[in-house]
């Protein structure tokens, strides 16, 4: 097998610069009640240990992994929502410090975060219109009267609710999920942000209409928009992202173009994950991620390999030691000892016992 190449943190997987990235980010949630621990010795819950991810003009990257991964913690440290324990946000190059005031405003102009609950995000007792308007005048204050209900009708158009006016004069409960959603999008579209952080965008829509609002996505990413879609479903990261990175317990553990992570994976974990999404042309009867346990407590951590409990391939190396960064070719990159020098692949039958 030919010598693998260890990657530094700060290499992106793409040729160009991402505009928004997080590089080496951390971040601990202080825990309360029974499980504190004593004073002086206050445990933290380790959402994020080191993540990195870019995210890149006209471009779809999508982040997958089970529910407790850390996939929406890492989106809201990039929006600003969480400030970050250590490590860097990047915007065009430039790292973020804002945390408040008019300078979390200029990055919140810039970096939209969707949620995926829409009926949760909008006051049920407004009408669309107030809602639209309200966020053109934040973003665009100089808008005002008959500027103001034309921009709101543009922002509808582009997401594909026409005739624009029928639509503004309704309550939230008045629209459907689907339609929601879109009018959700129509005021991210407000700030003309550069990235779009959509989070689990499509999981609370009816399947039949998953597939316009991606579309939609996908669409808003051709005017130079960047697009991270936070996802568990990695069978939709497959046909609708460029790039897909993979988290689990915290940590980013491999990312590279979407054809080649999710059609060749290199972390058992990423198989192990592409084995449990559905796939009628699939053979029933294959392992599944709940066949291998659960995810480990963030509390406590273990240590080396964060998923070495549940790994058919782990070695005492990975009980020890936390992998870096091993480049697998073309932009591919993973965290697991197989991809050592010298080491065999998952690919490959053989194995070090354990």
């Amino acid at each position: 097998m030919p010598d693998r190449q260890v990657v530094p943190d700060a290499q992106w997987s793409a040729d160009a610069d991402p505009v928004l990235a997080a590089v080496d980010v951390t971040k601990h949630f202080p825990v309360h009640g029974k499980d504190a621990g004593r004073l002086g010795t206050r445990r933290v819950v380790h959402a994020l240990d080191g993540a990195s991810i870019g995210v890149y003009q006209s471009r779809v990257t999508a982040l997958v992994g089970e529910s407790g991964s850390g996939k929406s913690t890492l989106a809201r440290v990039l929006a600003g929502l969480y400030p970050r324990t250590s490590g860097a946000v990047l915007l065009r190059g430039r790292t973020v410090t804002a945390t408040r005031g008019r300078a979390l405003r200029r990055h919140v102009g810039q970096v939209q975060l969707i949620l995926q609950d829409p009926y949760g995000s909008f006051n049920p007792m407004l009408r669309v219109s107030t809602h639209l308007e309200r966020a053109v005048r934040i973003h665009e204050p100089q808008c005002k009267g008959e500027s103001l209900r034309a921009r709101t009708r543009e922002l509808l158009e582009q997401v594909h609710l026409r005739p624009a006016g029928q639509f503004l004069g309704k309550y939230p409960h008045e629209l459907s999920g689907g339609q929601l959603q879109r009018v959700s999008i129509a005021r991210a579209l407000a700030a003309r942000p550069a990235v779009l952080l959509a989070d689990e965008p499509v999981s609370n829509l009816d399947v039949s209409i998953r597939l316009g609002v991606l579309n939609l996505l996908a669409e808003l990413t051709r005017d130079g928009t960047g697009l991270l879609y936070v996802t568990h479903d990695v069978a939709s990261a497959r046909y609708f992202a460029t790039d897909t990175a993979v988290m689990y317990a915290g940590q980013v553990i491999e990312s590279g173009p979407s054809e080649q992570v999710t059609g060749e994976p290199a972390h058992p974990y990423t198989r192990l994950l592409i084995s449990s999404a559905p796939d009628p042309a699939r053979p029933a009867g294959g392992e599944r991620a709940a066949d291998r346990g659960q995810p480990p407590s963030l509390i406590s951590p273990p240590a080396g390999c964060r998923f070495h409990p549940r790994c058919p391939f782990a070695m005492p190396q990975c009980r020890r030691e936390a992998p870096p960064r091993f480049e697998v070719g073309d932009g591919h990159w993973t965290r697991c000892w197989l991809f050592a020098q010298g080491r065999d692949t998952p690919h490959s039958p053989r194995r070090e016992p354990s």
